[in-house]
């Protein structure tokens, strides 16, 4: 194939996945699981950064499953293991956002105080809550187990070695096959959302944003490449979405207490003024990502359209490695 013509953006993301790579899954593995391990220390403690980094970790893992060749049943209890993981932890997380959220607010000085602390208070309340609740549904031991099982499947694919030549083309095209998956939804979700600012269709968008970015990463790795241009457009976007996002929950939150505190006319007022503000906010970040969403488009058509190398000989289909369960 000739790079004659192409714009360097497309070079990068074309190169990043045909030259010639330098990470095994072992590799791969061993990366996401160490993260993970490392953070349930401080998760234990309640650490808002660690509690962050797991969840993230958690979803990269379940990222990284299915390319690992592992038995069916074996991937598939674990993937519905780490799931839980991600979404047990995602109520907190949601709540330490928007306890963040609060205190950036503040500090901003450009919302009404008086309607912040009357946020405020019930938020902390519904964090501490939503933190025991976690500690009982998803117990340190929990964790751990899922912990030391990736960690048996790391050790045995450290002990293979690098895969054979039909191991290594396989798993090489199941990441190829799942950024092209993942960049056509992508396109599809941001079609759907159109240049209309509407909350649900916005938030599909950075979740397919989020997923393609995941898969992209793992190609990046896997072909020794630790940053390229396309994800840094992607972390891009899924930033800008994400801030647009916490603030959605922030208002869905004032609203609600809004309604609750109806019999008080001051208080309606200054909640009024920071939905107000807010409002505002999400519309000028809405603005923004109506603006880069040309270059996420032509980044999905490049993805989608480019040319696959292992599909090209794929020989006989390999069948997965069983892991005692």
């Amino acid at each position: 194939m000739s790079f004659q013509g192409l714009h360097y953006n497309e070079w990068r993301l074309t190169a990043s996945y045909i030259m010639p790579a330098s990470r095994h899954r072992y590799d791969l593995l061993h990366k996401r699981l160490d993260i993970f391990t490392r953070m349930l220390q401080g998760l234990e403690k309640g650490d808002v950064r660690a509690l962050h980094r797991t969840r993230v970790a958690s979803r990269r893992l379940r990222e990284l499953l299915p390319i690992l060749q592992l038995d069916h049943d074996v991937a598939r209890k674990l993937g519905r293991r780490l799931r839980r993981v991600t979404h047990g932890l995602g109520a907190v997380r949601e709540l330490d956002v928007v306890s963040m959220l609060l205190d950036e607010l503040h500090e901003s000085g450009r919302y009404d105080l008086g309607g912040l602390s009357r946020v405020a208070a019930p938020v902390a309340q519904d964090r501490a809550a939503a933190r025991k609740r976690l500690v009982a549904k998803l117990p340190a031991a929990e964790l751990r187990r899922v912990a030391h099982k990736l960690e048996d499947i790391a050790q045995d694919l450290k002990s293979d070695g690098a895969s054979n030549r039909r191991h290594e083309a396989a798993w090489r095209w199941a990441i190829d096959a799942r950024i092209m998956r993942r960049a056509d939804r992508l396109a599809a979700a941001m079609r759907e959302a159109g240049a209309v600012y509407l909350a649900e269709r916005l938030h599909a968008v950075r979740i397919a944003l989020k997923k393609l970015r995941y898969a992209v990463e793992l190609a990046a790795e896997a072909a020794g490449e630790k940053a390229t241009a396309d994800l840094r457009t992607l972390k891009h976007a899924q930033e800008l979405l994400g801030r647009l996002h916490d603030r959605q929950i922030l208002i869905e939150r004032v609203r609600q207490i809004q309604g609750a505190a109806s019999a008080d006319l001051r208080a309606e007022r200054e909640l009024e003024a920071i939905l107000d503000t807010l409002e505002n906010d999400c519309r000028r970040l809405h603005a923004r990502y109506v603006r880069d969403r040309a270059g996420l488009a032509d980044l999905c058509a490049r993805a989608v359209a480019r040319p696959h190398p292992v599909l090209a000989s794929p020989g006989r289909r390999v069948a997965p490695r069983r892991v005692a369960s």
